[in-house]
């Protein structure tokens, strides 16, 4: 029983290695790249992609009364969708780490009294 265990252990190891290498560094050419800025974003998809629209909604609080244009769309297969997500994810925790936990719940995030445009601010007595 004991061959067996060595056996197994030597075959992992290749597979352990592998895992452990350095990333490749890949040349990126990104002089013709566009870019824009989006606050919202909905996924969708089928069994083989997966659809991301990305617009500008300019009325974050509440439910917007016009429809949010989408801008851009972005279509990827799921293994580059899993290799976006954990890019995203590993960006976040650095910038949680150092500034702190971000609240996506946006009611949560905005002062007492801002989310109501038809409040007017108090007079000043003189």
């Amino acid at each position: 029983m004991a061959d067996s265990k060595d056996a197994d252990t030597s075959k992992a190891a290749p597979a352990e290695q592998a895992q452990t290498q350095q990333p490749v560094q890949v040349q990126v050419n990104d002089e013709n790249a566009l870019a824009s800025y989006a606050n919202f974003c909905r996924v969708t998809g089928s069994p083989e992609e997966l659809i991301v629209d990305f617009g500008l909604n300019p009325q974050p609080i509440g439910v917007p009364k016009e429809p949010i244009q989408v801008k851009q769309r972005i279509i990827v297969n799921f293994y580059t969708a899993k290799r976006l997500l954990a890019a995203l994810q590993m960006s976040i925790a650095r910038h949680e780490a150092v500034f702190g936990v971000l609240e996506t719940d946006i009611n949560k995030r905005v002062r007492p009294g801002l989310n109501q445009p038809n409040q007017q601010a108090p007079a000043k007595e003189d």
